[in-house]
C-alpha cells in the first residue's frame, strides 16, 4: 500500500526527461497516487504519462488560461486533485546590472506570477482539502553571485505559499515549498561536466554531497501525504547547505583551475 494511494496528483514542469518533475511524478506514481504531468512540450510528456501510467496536458505556466485549463482537465481526469505540484524554474545567470527588463519580465511570469495562477487554479479545484507544493531554491535565503531575479522571485513566492496556508487552512489545504541546493539535474548538466565547479559547492555541504531530484522527491511525498501536518513552511532540503553559504565565483573559479590542472 503505498502513502499517496488514490490521490489526484498535478506536477507542473514535467516536460524535460528525467528533471525534477518527472522524479518527482514517478515517485508519486509509485506511491500509489494518479499523477497528471504538465509543461510545454507535447511529445515528451506523452512519452513519460505512458511511462507511469498516467496522464499529460500542455501548460504554459505564465498563460493564465492554460493553467487553469489544466486544473479543469486535472480533475476531469483524475477524479479529483489532492496534490499540486509547481516544479517549473529558469536558472538565469546574470549579473545585476546586465540584467534586462526582458529577462526580468520573463523571470517574473515564470517564477512569480505563474505560480501564484497555479496556486490560484489548484485551489479551485481542491474539492476536498490537500497539499501544495512549490519548488524554491535554497538560493531564496542564501547567496549566489549574479542570480539576483532568480532569488528574489523565488523568495517572493516562498511568501505567497505563506499567505495560501494562512488563507486556506480552513479549507483543509495546506501549502509548503522545498528548497534544494544545487542538485544533479538535467538543468546542472552543463555545470556538472565543467570540471570542480560540482565540488566547489559539495564541500559547503555539511553531508558532503551535493543533492539529487530523489531527495527532493521524498520530501514532497511527505509533504503530499495525510501523515503531514504541516503548512506555511519552507523545508530546507539541502544536505544542509544553508547552515554555510554557496561559494563565491572567485572560489568556483579557483576550483575548476585546480580541477583542471590535475588532468
Amino acid at each position: 500500500m503505498g502513502r499517496l494511494d488514490g490521490k489526484g496528483a498535478v506536477v507542473l514542469g514535467a516536460a524535460g526527461r528525467d528533471n525534477m518533475g518527472q522524479v518527482i511524478a514517478r515517485r508519486f506514481a509509485a506511491e500509489g497516487a494518479k499523477v497528471l504531468v504538465a509543461g510545454r512540450k507535447e511529445d515528451e510528456l506523452a512519452r513519460f504519462a505512458g511511462e507511469i501510467g498516467g496522464h499529460w496536458a500542455v501548460c504554459d505556466i505564465t498563460r493564465r488560461d492554460q493553467v487553469f485549463a489544466l486544473a479543469d482537465a486535472a480533475r476531469s481526469k483524475l477524479g479529483g486533485v489532492q496534490i499540486g505540484v509547481n516544479a517549473t524554474g529558469w536558472g538565469l545567470l546574470k549579473p545585476f546590472l546586465e540584467t534586462s527588463q526582458d529577462e526580468l519580465k520573463a523571470m517574473s511570469d515564470l517564477q512569480f506570477v505563474g505560480p501564484i495562477f497555479f496556486l490560484q487554479a489548484m485551489i479551485g479545484v481542491m474539492d476536498q482539502g490537500g497539499s501544495l507544493i512549490q519548488i524554491s531554491s535554497a538560493t531564496a535565503t542564501i547567496m549566489l553571485n549574479d542570480h539576483a531575479a532568480y532569488m528574489g522571485t523565488k523568495a517572493g513566492t516562498d511568501h505567497v505559499i505563506r499567505c495560501v496556508a494562512n488563507e486556506f487552512g480552513a479549507q483543509g489545504i495546506r501549502a509548503n515549498s522545498i528548497s534544494p541546493g544545487l542538485t544533479d539535474t538535467p538543468m546542472t548538466a552543463g555545470a556538472k561536466q565543467t570540471p570542480g565547479v560540482f565540488e566547489a559547492f559539495a564541500s559547503a555541504y555539511p553531508l558532503g554531497r551535493v543533492g539529487t531530484s530523489d531527495d527532493i522527491a521524498a520530501a514532497a511525498v511527505w509533504l503530499a501525504s495525510d501523515e503531514c501536518f504541516m503548512t506555511g513552511q519552507n523545508l530546507q532540503v539541502n544536505g544542509g547547505l544553508t547552515l554555510r553559504r554557496n561559494p563565491t565565483g572567485d572560489e568556483i573559479t579557483a576550483s575548476v583551475v585546480a580541477a583542471m590542472a590535475r588532468r
